[in-house]
């Protein structure tokens, strides 16, 4: 009952402009793109075609004698659907009094009223709620019944004719605006399905590339710890300041590693393992590529420039770079060749994934098709840029530049 008092009694008279049709429907959008434009605006024209055939029915009913009663009214309480529905339901039933006292008419509504009371109950169910729609129609009914009764009418009555065709029309809109409604509420639940499993897939690639980092700098970090444990024994007779040091520095790299281990454990699930081989890099590509061959794919590396160590973090990113791309390949490309070209330049590492268009087949793949998404998220975090596209032959290609600071042994020494 709160919804229906603010439906037709508090917000009856609210300022509510009929919006424009969409033209992405599937008639709509196969007119040309001038008509197309111009179509947004049909309901607006039938309903002042309705409101035009309400006013010369009661013109032809009444001629210019009646025309404001029969005529005028009728048509404006159908175009005031336009901008104020529910005010022009609640103007289109103040007419029926009206037209009892001042209208010549046998019955509740004339012509020109009862279609006009018809095409303003269609208009305002399909801009509100079924329910609020059947309130109005046993309004209706309600009030023809009660104008019958105190003006006597026994065989020229029209509230039924009224009640049954309004019943059919208001049927047939409640259903359509019910299953509008429904696919508008799939169509949103499919959205959001979508975003939050993008968002999913998200944070599983985001936790599967913090464990990695997590793994690679546990590593440097209890190495640290090792070395600095050791350091003061490969000196004959330390100062006890060296030895301090060294016995500061473990205790910073074990108080260290114990925060990392506790911040970063969270992206570990339940039951996660941390691999027994060490993380893989850019030096066991040529076996990425073998197992990729007897997989059915063909690719050949290319190096260009000085080959020399990178952190760990960066070949660990680039290989796995590599070993998405080339996983797409064989999903999406059965058939095609692929080519890895690896560019150490000065200021970083430069990748290259390019292969040719399929020649095989290509079956449904599986999975989330989030690959793109996590080649992003590792380069991203690096700082770097990517780019992934289809080449003109058909083929798709996957670039990549991760930047690199320069190491202070690898900085040209000026000699004296």
């Amino acid at each position: 009952m709160a919804g229906l008092r603010q439906d037709l009694i508090r917000d009856a008279f609210a300022y509510r402009p009929l919006p424009p049709m969409r033209t992405d429907g599937p008639l709509i959008r196969r007119l040309p793109e001038r008509l197309r434009a111009r179509a947004r605006w049909i309901p607006h024209a039938v309903v002042l075609a309705a409101a035009l055939i309400a006013f010369m029915e009661g013109f032809a009913g009444t001629g210019n004698a009646g025309v404001l009663v029969s005529g005028l009214l009728p048509a404006a309480c159908v175009a005031m659907t336009l901008i104020r529905p529910v005010g022009a339901f609640w103007m289109s039933m103040a007419m029926v009094p009206v037209s009892v006292l001042f209208g010549d008419v046998d019955g509740p509504w004339g012509a020109s009223a009862f279609f006009a009371h018809l095409v303003v109950l269609n208009v305002v169910a399909t801009r509100t709620r079924p329910r609020t729609a059947a309130w109005m129609w046993a309004l209706t009914l309600l009030l023809g019944t009660l104008v019958e009764n105190v003006a006597g009418w026994d065989t020229s009555s029209n509230t039924a004719a009224m009640a049954v065709s309004s019943a059919f029309a208001l049927l047939l809109v409640s259903l359509v605006q019910i299953r509008r409604e429904a696919e508008r509420e799939v169509t949103v639940q499919r959205t959001v399905t979508a975003v939050e499993r993008d968002r999913r897939t998200l944070l599983e690639e985001r936790t599967t590339i913090a464990r990695e980092l997590h793994d690679v700098v546990a590593h440097h970090m209890s190495v640290v710890a090792i070395q600095a444990e050791a350091a003061p024994y490969r000196v004959e007779n330390p100062p006890p300041e060296l030895e301090q040091a060294f016995r500061t520095i473990r205790e910073n790299a074990v108080a260290a590693l114990t925060e990392l281990r506790r911040v970063l454990g969270v992206v570990r699930t339940e039951g996660y393992e941390v691999p027994d081989a060490p993380q893989p890099t850019l030096a066991e590509l040529d076996g990425l590529l073998a197992n990729v061959g007897e997989a059915g794919l063909t690719a050949e590396k290319a190096v260009t420039g000085a080959v020399r160590e990178l952190p760990q973090g960066v070949e660990l990113s680039a290989y796995r770079i590599i070993q998405e791309a080339l996983s797409n390949t064989l999903r999406h490309a059965p058939g095609a060749t692929a080519r890895v070209e690896i560019g150490y330049v000065l200021g970083g590492l430069g990748l290259r994934v390019v292969n040719g268009p399929p020649t095989g087949p290509v079956k449904p793949s599986p999975g989330a098709g989030h690959g793109i998404t996590g080649m992003r998220e590792r380069v991203g975090m690096l700082n770097g840029e990517m780019t992934a596209e289809t080449t003109a032959d058909g083929g798709y290609e996957v670039t990549a530049f991760i930047p690199v600071q320069q190491a202070p042994s690898d900085a040209p020494v000026e000699q004296a």
